[in-house]
C-alpha cells in the first residue's frame, strides 16, 4: 500500500459519494453498502493501519491527537479532501462543516466509538459542528470533506 494505492482505494468511494447529499440518507447507504463487514471497509482500514504505521498516514501530533490530511480535495478524490486522525478517549477541537462530513470510523480497540457511532460510517450535513469525540478506547477516522471545508471555532 502506498499514498497513490490508498487515493485509488479512496477514489472508488468517492465516486459514489460526489453530487450525493451529505445527510441521513447518505449515512445509511454507507453503512449498508460499505458496511462494517464488508471488503471495501476491511480494505479501507488495513490501508489506513499501514499507512499509520508507515508514517504517510497521521504524520502530526497535536493535543493528544496523532492526524493528517493525505490529499487536498483533488478531482481525482470526486473534490473531497482526505484526513485520517488517531484518536485515544479524548475530544478534539471544535469546528463546523461548511458543506459537510462523510466520516468512516474504525475502532482500534474493540468497543471504541467516535461521537458515539461504533464501526462505520457516520455523515454530518452542511452548517452541522461538533467537537470530535474518541470513548472506550482508540479508533482512526477517515474524514471526507467536500471541497477540504472546515472551520476550527472557539467553541
Amino acid at each position: 500500500m502506498s499514498p497513490s494505492d490508498f487515493q485509488r482505494l479512496i477514489a472508488q468511494v468517492t465516486a459514489q459519494l460526489a453530487g450525493r447529499p451529505l445527510n441521513a440518507d447518505l449515512a445509511a447507504w454507507l453503512n449498508v453498502t460499505y458496511s462494517a463487514d464488508s471488503q471495501t471497509f476491511s480494505d479501507l482500514a488495513d490501508a489506513c493501519r499501514v499507512g499509520v504505521a508507515e508514517g504517510w498516514l497521521c504524520n502530526r501530533e497535536g493535543g493528544g491527537i496523532r492526524y493528517g490530511r493525505i490529499f487536498k480535495a483533488l478531482p481525482d478524490t470526486h473534490g473531497f479532501s482526505v484526513d485520517v486522525v488517531d484518536m485515544k478517549d479524548i475530544a478534539g477541537p471544535h469546528h463546523v462543516h461548511p458543506h459537510g462530513e462523510i466520516d468512516l470510523i474504525m475502532p482500534l480497540t474493540e468497543g471504541a466509538t467516535f461521537d458515539g457511532h461504533a464501526a462505520g460510517w457516520c455523515v454530518y450535513e452542511p452548517g452541522s459542528a461538533h467537537r470530535p469525540t474518541v470513548a472506550n478506547g482508540e479508533a482512526l477516522v477517515l474524514y471526507l470533506l467536500p471541497q477540504g471545508a472546515i472551520e476550527f471555532t472557539a467553541a
